[in-house]
């Protein structure tokens, strides 16, 4: 899906035509005349030779009977030469969209190789458009549109840039492609996340492969994509498929247990809310989800994380000793980062508290 197709591409491009001259010289014969033995009308073989009329596959035919060259020469100039000549109207639009491009992060989508490292400002329109898998900048439009599902919720706290948050959604498709999934089996995912849940304990680094290789078992594809700048996704989740769905991470606050809530609230949304939306969490903003969703999938997350009544039983006797966390923690088989996540959520500790218990989180 990422490799790259080199091609040649010469600035100049010769019409057949040209090649049709060089054999009237070669012959003495007129234009006319070639027209007469080929059965054609004199004004058409003028404008076949001027590069203005086309070389269909009848006339091929007739060049090769008369001039002894195949037919497939002749159609195989023209194609070229049609490609060269739409191919430059194109490179002369392409650098009309510049002023639109350039409101993209390319630069950091080209340090993450997802376009070439070009200067010519057409030729950045075409990567871009070759990364969002589409063939014109309308088309583009309407591929951020879908993937920021047109109708985007958003509040006034909610200023993240929609053109680099929907480069990274398509990062994160892109990527999926490339992952091999069995289909998806909703009692499959649901174990699976029972057994992910045990693994909180462990360093994340050394857990994201099973991670990786679990929910590809139950049909979902797992991404870790940094954050491009300007946006401020935690999370998003959606469907590719009806057989394989899509959970995408920044791990933007580079925590362990912030880690461990996205994951599982996006799966909430894959468990809980259509397959028709996509599901885009962003910090301090309403994201694409409805307040209900949201609340819905914070209350599985937490839920599934810590029962409530746990936490109920376990806030009422905590005198905010550490061991106290970790303690808690084991006997409920979580990451004790987790437990203070909650308890600094909910208000139960201040978020300068505790936070030797988290797992810090570094980008290679």
């Amino acid at each position: 899906m990422n490799a790259q197709i080199y091609t040649f591409n010469p600035d100049y491009c010769a019409p057949p035509g040209d090649l049709i001259q060089e054999y009237l010289a070669e012959l003495d014969i007129s234009a006319r005349e070639l027209a007469r033995r080929c059965g054609r009308s004199g004004k058409l073989m003028s404008e076949i030779i001027a590069g203005k009329a086309p070389i269909e596959p009848e006339t091929a035919l007739q060049l090769e009977r008369v001039l002894d060259v195949s037919a497939s020469v002749w159609i195989a100039m023209e194609a070229n030469y049609q490609l060269h000549a739409a191919r430059q109207s194109e490179h002369q639009s392409m650098a009309g969209s510049y002023d639109w491009a350039k409101l993209f992060p390319l630069k950091e989508l080209a340090e993450r190789e997802c376009l070439k490292k070009v200067s010519d400002k057409s030729t950045q329109v075409e990567e871009l458009l070759i990364f969002f898998g589409v063939g014109t900048v309308k088309a583009c439009e309407e591929k951020i549109d879908e993937l920021l599902q047109v109708d985007f919720r958003t509040t006034e706290k909610f200023s993240a840039d929609r053109l680099a948050l929907a480069s990274w959604l398509r990062i994160g498709e892109r990527r999926a492609t490339s992952i091999e999934t069995d289909s998806y089996d909703r009692d499959v995912f649901v174990k699976t996340l029972g057994e992910l849940r045990g693994l909180t304990r462990m360093r994340l680094q050394e857990v994201l492969p099973a991670v990786e290789a679990r929910c590809a078992k139950a049909g979902v594809a797992f991404v870790l994509e940094k954050a491009l700048p300007k946006t401020r996704a935690s999370g998003a989740s959606r469907w590719l498929s009806p057989r394989k769905a899509l959970i995408q991470q920044s791990a933007r606050h580079l925590t362990g247990d912030h880690f461990w809530f996205t994951f599982f609230h996006e799966c909430a949304h894959l468990l809980l809310h259509s397959r028709k939306e996509i599901f885009i969490d962003v910090e301090k903003g309403a994201g694409s989800a409805t307040p209900l969703q949201e609340m819905e999938a914070n209350t599985w997350a937490s839920e599934f994380l810590i029962p409530s009544a746990d936490m109920r039983q376990f806030q009422n006797s905590f005198s905010g000793d550490e061991d106290e966390v970790s303690d808690f923690a084991a006997r409920l088989g979580i990451a004790p980062g987790i437990v203070v996540g909650q308890l600094q959520h909910s208000g139960v500790v201040p978020h300068h508290r505790l936070n030797s218990l988290k797992e810090r989180l570094e980008w290679n």
